[in-house]
């Protein structure tokens, strides 16, 4: 029996070869789109799983209620507490810095090693890498102890059983206690090498205030972290009642002022995806479930495509069902060979699919900046699934359909009568086209938004400024190293000036604290910086005056802030210029001399931010953290310059360390990566699903008009011309597009208006993109069935109607 059903699903896959090859184009296209993003997903979530410890390791979120913000750090005191007085703490571990890199000597030479971590002792109880020399006991318990990893260890020595060694940077000189093997699994805790920050715990250690700190605690096994983060507010409570003794109020009005209010803990293995603020990463899991979201959908089209054609060829098919049953056959009989005539086609889809996703999976890499490869069974499972999905989907309806004509009227041809095909086929297809124009209207609008963003209005111009990093910022005094280069670098051919500023557009590397004003308080970003910083990058100037080297209070206490500083105390300007603030990074007050206009600095998506302006001279820790240097060059010979300055750099500088560098306004453009490849991947998976609704709407039309070849005939017998022809026989499928676009424009206003509230600077809802997805869809529409209409136009009169 399975032989002879074979045999004539073939004969109908041949018959209808057309309708086959887009079955199988669309449904190929689908799951490829699909598994690509499945294996994308799954990437993602893949990381911390190698940790053994993981279901008990959590990433600590302090929440601030008065924001509504969750921030990724802690302070000292609160991580100590908790773990002292809240039972479900079985350890915890700060981390302050994950990304230091040093210059490390050895006796026979010095290698410049990055990604090092600056940690506290239990560092590897949380992330017990493989052991390759030396001892995890007390590894850290020296501020002169080091731990490498093995890339670390043959850099700096050719081999790896390198404990008990000694290294030399950051001015100290170290003793490697271990070495250690990076595991080869997704993790975001990768460090080169893993020191103690002993002279800053030391310091920090009474600070409440101070969130300098990533924090991750272990609770014990089947502990509950709903009952860390409630019992976590009575430590909370402690910090306030000494903090509210110094500012002389309540420890309830502190709380309110400054916060945090609450925690929150996330899973270690679910860090990357899910946490709500991570020190490591910005979580992004929405647009990862759009994107899977939109290759599901795209898997559906090519089953509504399915449906369809399986339903338009039933007229074809009604006659053998009706001899089938008449010889015997069952209904269940008819249903299981029509589903497996389904799956024959979703299987033979499926292999083509993984071998153009292994095609595809390079370029994918290359986009993503991943790693991904094709050995994860669970993708094959989960894909294999969806084509079983889509084989009952696809090939249930068609086959209860089929199957339920009465083989009476198909044997004397009452079936072509019958109306109920039509309306589930019309069904189907207006369900096919919402889709594609929701895709049409949401690519469209994505495209606006991403064209608002590049070109709105920055309120900076970091055009021809080089910043270059110094990576020896730990050593010395790095004012001072700034002060003598500003001099010294000006001398180069090509540089126009040199200047300092903390708050760089697009690192996204920026302090902030609370800045008080009587009974008012909120946070601001820091941006320590030379006199006349804001003049280089071309900030406007709104009241005020700008710093003044020639007055000596502008090194001592006073400041700037922004147009968002001002309205975030509910000021004008004129009220805001000469009051005095507190801020929470030093002891004395700043009094406001000028109100810059805003400018962004993190990206478009977020709001700007209130920044308080100041000289780098008026705050000692500032001075010790000055990081950079900023050259504008002439425009005349770029190249040629920026030659000249890595050259003086790597001979006069810095030797032996690499020339981090970059233009300002190429680096504020990467804020725009993500955005613009949502947009690319959108336009692909909008051309995608355009083409499988295109494909499919040809193939039912062709079918559907092959089936009223007699009515064309008759009507032209009868002297009506083509051009009537061609409308009457495309009128229906222009009115289901018209049908399909209505319905798909409210859909389509909710789900882009969801999207558009992510962004701090967005458009306008547009109406454009719906009034276009209307007139291209039915444009495309007209353009893909009147192809087969003007061709029953030219119908052999003789062959329909010889025997009427």
């Amino acid at each position: 029996m399975l032989n002879n059903w074979l045999k004539i699903a073939f004969i109908n896959y041949k018959k209808n070869w057309l309708s086959t090859i887009i079955n199988l184009f669309g449904l190929t296209i689908g799951l490829t789109g699909f598994m690509l993003i499945l294996m994308h997903w799954n990437d993602e979530e893949s990381y911390e799983k190698w940790n053994p410890k993981k279901d008990q390791i959590y990433f600590f979120q302090s929440y601030f209620k008065k924001d509504n913000f969750y921030g990724s750090s802690i302070t000292v005191p609160l991580a100590e507490n908790a773990a002292k007085r809240i039972s479900e703490v079985q350890d915890y571990v700060l981390m302050t810095n994950t990304g230091i890199a040093y210059k490390m000597t050895t006796k026979s030479k010095s290698v410049y090693i990055e990604k090092g971590f600056t940690t506290t002792d239990s560092f590897f109880n949380f992330f017990p890498f493989k052991l390759i020399s030396g001892d995890y006991k007390n590894v850290l318990e020296g501020g002169n102890d080091v731990a490498i990893s093995v890339k670390t260890a043959r850099q700096l020595f050719g081999k790896t059983n390198v404990a008990g060694e000694s290294l030399k940077f950051n001015d100290k000189n170290y003793i490697i206690k271990a070495v250690y093997e990076l595991p080869a699994e997704n993790s975001q805790i990768k460090p080169e090498f893993v020191i103690k920050p002993v002279k800053q715990l030391e310091n920090d250690k009474e600070q409440w205030g101070n969130f300098n700190y990533a924090c991750f605690f272990m609770l014990k096994k089947g502990a509950d972290p709903k009952d860390f983060q409630k019992k976590f507010k009575d430590i909370i409570m402690m910090g306030a009642k000494i903090n509210a003794k110094r500012a002389g109020i309540s420890p309830q009005q502190f709380n309110g002022l400054y916060g945090p209010n609450g925690s929150l803990l996330t899973p270690i293995d679910r860090l990357k995806l899910h946490a709500e603020s991570s020190w490591f990463s910005n979580p992004d899991f929405k647009s990862l479930l759009i994107l899977f979201s939109l290759s599901v959908l795209i898997v559906i089209l090519s089953a509504i495509n399915f449906i369809n054609l399986k339903t338009a060829q039933a007229s074809q098919r009604a006659k053998e069902i009706g001899v089938r049953k008449a010889i015997g056959s069952t209904k269940s009989n008819l249903v299981v060979q029509f589903l497996m005539e389904t799956f024959v086609i979703c299987f033979a889809s499926y292999l083509l699919s993984l071998a153009l996703t292994e095609l595809l999976l390079p370029s994918f890499n290359k986009f993503y900046e991943k790693e991904i490869v094709m050995d994860d069974w669970h993708i094959y499972l989960y894909s294999f699934l969806m084509v079983i999905v889509v084989t009952l989907v696809s090939g249930l309806i068609p086959a209860l359909y089929l199957s339920n004509f009465k083989a009476i009227e198909t044997l004397k041809g009452n079936f072509a009568r019958s109306k109920h095909g039509v309306w589930l086929r019309n069904g189907i297809l207006t369900l096919q086209l919402i889709i594609s124009s929701c895709f049409i209207i949401g690519g469209l609008i994505i495209n606006q938004q991403v064209k608002h963003m590049m070109k709105k209005d920055l309120g900076f111009n970091g055009k021809q400024i080089l910043q270059i990093n110094f990576n020896d910022v730990n050593n010395g005094k790095p004012w001072l190293k700034y002060e003598r280069l500003k001099i010294e670098m000006a001398k180069i051919q090509g540089v126009q000036s040199v200047n300092y500023g903390e708050a760089v557009p697009g690192t996204g590397n920026f302090n902030s604290s609370n800045m008080d004003y009587k009974h008012q308080s909120f946070n601001a970003q820091h941006g320590s910086m030379d006199y006349d910083y804001l003049q280089f990058i071309g900030v406007k100037l709104l009241k005020g005056r700008w710093l003044n080297p020639k007055l000596s209070s502008d090194t001592i206490n006073n400041t700037l802030v922004n147009e968002a500083f001002v309205k975030k105390f509910g000021w004008t300007n004129n009220e805001a210029v000469g009051r005095e603030i507190k801020p929470g990074f030093d002891n004395k007050p700043y009094k406001i001399v000028g109100i810059v206009k805003d400018f962004n600095i993190r990206s478009l998506k977020s709001e700007v931010e209130p920044i308080i302006f100041f000289h780098y001279r008026e705050t000692e820790w500032k001075r010790y953290n000055m990081s950079n240097i900023q050259i504008k060059i002439k425009p005349d010979d770029i190249a040629e310059t920026v030659k000249r300055i890595k050259k003086y750099w790597q001979t006069n500088v810095e030797p032996g360390y690499p020339f981090d560098s970059y233009f300002i306004d190429k680096q504020f453009a990467k804020t725009f990566e993500t955005y613009q490849k949502q947009l690319t991947l959108f336009t692909i998976l909008n051309a995608m699903v355009l083409m499988v609704a295109l494909l499919g709407l040809f193939a039912l039309s062709s079918l559907m008009i092959e089936q009223k070849l007699k009515d064309v005939a008759i009507r032209k017998t009868l002297g009506a011309s083509d051009r009537t022809l061609v409308m009457g026989l495309t009128k229906q499928f222009l009115w289901i597009t018209l049908i399909a676009v209505l319905i798909s424009m409210p859909i389509s206003y909710y789900l882009m208006n969801e999207w558009l509230k992510d962004f701090a600077y967005r458009i306008d809802m547009p109406v454009f993109p719906f009034i276009l997805s209307l007139i291209l869809l039915l444009v495309l529409t007209f353009a893909v069935v009147s192809i087969k209409a003007y061709q029953a136009t030219k119908v052999n009169l003789v062959k329909y109607l010889k025997y009427e």
